[in-house]
């Protein structure tokens, strides 16, 4: 691909790289050398995001060691975590497409470069930056932090909630113990949507082999990041570009892995936008035929009791991809410029508890499902794996609540009860708008025996429990889910993936006729915005 810089007349073009030289870069490297483009979302808000600067540093050393010129810039990057609980979760969906799009106005807008190096951690900065360079289609690396290191166990960290929760122990308490689980920055260290997005990074062929869950703040992954520099400057030398990497064979790697590790259903937002960046399709029927042929090989917390780091440890995921064998589409390119059996012929299983074989898995071919009925006629999404098994067919009254918030203050007035099944609706794309995670309405149900959440919005990758999201239509759309009215039954049966509002069609027709959309308050002009461009969760929430 041809720079822009290099289509301009002689004067133009001097005057831009007197630009570029101003700002400290070399006068010869202008004439002589790649310049490629370091994106990294680097802040200080976000810990899987504070290690980027100095991992920067190391990804330039290798880019010069291989003959190129770096150039950084920034763009933003929210924390779920922090965000969670609030109406600022509202933004983090939306942000995806703001990284996306500053980043292409960014490289393409300058039109000087000759590769990128994608830098970025957590749920909506990874996605976004595969998509960016999916629609850029230069040469192409990406690099994360890197999770943290747990002291504790997962199941520790759980129990001082709930101690806080029950009042026994204070909040200057819960937070120190929090922080034997999150050591330092780096990304969270269990199986949520940002470890769950490296992970499927690596497996597409946009990361170097291992480079997912390689501990932040180590040598190695400093190591790592100067690797990363290397091989985009081999893949501008060899024109490898991510049009090459990304292929449809590649996207049903990135689902065999996801499903193998019992990854985030965020993944299933997330798979199909990148997807429609590349010119490809991938829908939640195609995604769930591969997920119901492939075992869930890993107990990494919400599986288990396992951090991300014991499955590094264990071999990370060319281990899981070398145990996932013939499921897998070992003939699709990676950055390395090798193919994934090339890579893999390196890989080793260095514990066979944490990465089982086919023929001995964790949990059967169950990890994600897609759950089809009258309530979700495209669709609605549930993490199996994370199901307890007394739940997978549930019956219960219908508890409706027209946001998140609502359904919390229930909670604290004590008005939730088992057997319940709360509809949690209007925070969908376009009807939050941004899409919420009802992460805390998960934590929940979690302690109210035989209760399920079912809503148009969406769930954290920790979630648990009878946790059904992302609902096709969603309420705003006119989805069945906007009919429901308190006390009718909903079964669902995840044996069979059905999921059922016990309501004859004549009194549905009814409710419709009298059915208004519910408008949430408080809502920005951005989000109005994105509300009025945003596709459907099935479509990946893409925009217009």
């Amino acid at each position: 691909m041809q720079r822009a810089i290099d289509k301009l007349d002689a004067f133009q073009k001097a005057i831009a790289k007197a630009h570029l030289a101003s700002a400290g870069i070399s006068i010869d490297a202008l004439d002589t050398k790649p310049l490629i483009a370091i994106a990294n979302s680097w802040n200080e808000i976000c810990p899987g995001h504070e290690p980027l600067r100095k991992l920067a540093e190391e990804v330039k050393k290798g880019i010069i060691e291989a003959g190129g010129e770096p150039i950084e810039f920034n763009t933003i990057a929210m924390c779920d975590g922090i965000a969670q609980g609030h109406s600022g979760m509202r933004y983090c969906l939306p942000h995806r497409e703001i990284i996306s799009d500053s980043i292409e106005a960014m490289v393409v807008g300058e039109g000087i470069f000759d590769g990128v190096v994608y830098m970025g951690s957590c749920d909506k900065i990874i996605p976004a930056m595969l998509n960016a360079a999916a629609r850029i289609n230069l040469p192409s690396v990406v690099v994360t932090a890197g999770p943290c290191y747990a002291e504790i166990k997962p199941d520790e960290s759980k129990k001082a909630r709930a101690k806080f929760l029950a009042g026994e122990i204070t909040e200057r308490e819960l937070i120190e113990e929090t922080l034997r689980y999150y050591t330092g920055p780096g990304i969270c260290p269990f199986l949520g949507t940002a470890n769950t997005m490296g992970c499927i990074a690596e497996a597409v062929g946009m990361m170097l082999p291992g480079g997912a869950l390689i501990p932040s703040s180590t040598s190695m992954r400093r190591f790592a990041a100067r690797d990363a520099g290397k091989a985009l400057m081999h893949m501008v030398e060899t024109n490898i570009k991510p049009s090459d990497i990304m292929t449809q064979a590649a996207l049903e790697n990135a689902v065999t892995v996801l499903s193998a590790i019992g990854g985030s259903l965020n993944a299933m937002l997330h798979l199909p936008a990148l997807a429609c960046e590349l010119g490809l399709e991938l829908s939640w029927d195609a995604i769930a035929k591969i997920t119901s042929k492939t075992p869930v090989l890993t107990d990494i917390v919400p599986n288990g009791n396992k951090t991300v780091i014991e499955l590094y440890q264990a071999g990370g995921i060319p281990g899981i991809m070398k145990s996932l064998g013939e499921l897998l589409h070992t003939d699709a390119l990676t950055v390395t410029g090798k193919t994934v059996a090339e890579n893999l012929s390196k890989a080793t299983i260095k514990n066979k508890e944490t990465i089982r074989p086919l023929d001995n898995p964790f949990k059967k071919a169950d990890g994600i499902q897609v759950l089809y009925g009258n309530l979700a006629p495209r669709g609605a999404l549930v993490k199996t794996s994370a199901v307890p098994d007394e739940l997978k067919r549930f019956s219960g009254k219908a508890r409706v609540f027209n946001n998140e918030d609502e359904c919390y203050e229930a909670f604290h007035k004590n008005e939730i009860v088992s057997g319940d099944a709360l509809i949690i609706r209007y925070e969908g794309p376009k009807g939050g708008p941004g899409m919420k995670e009802m992460h805390r309405v998960t934590e929940i149900v979690k302690k109210i025996p035989n209760t399920a959440v079912i809503t148009d919005g969406r769930f954290s990758g920790a979630s648990g429990g009878l946790s059904i999201g992302y609902l096709c239509p969603e309420a705003k759309d006119g989805g069945a889910i906007a009919l429901v009215e308190n006390g009718d039954e909903i079964k669902v049966d995840l044996y069979a993936g059905t999921m059922h509002l016990c309501v004859s069609d004549a009194e549905l027709a009814a409710r419709r006729a009298r059915w208004t959309p519910h408008e949430q308050s408080g809502v920005s002009k951005f989000l109005a915005r994105y509300s009025d461009s945003v596709e459907p969760s099935d479509k990946g929430a893409v925009l217009k």
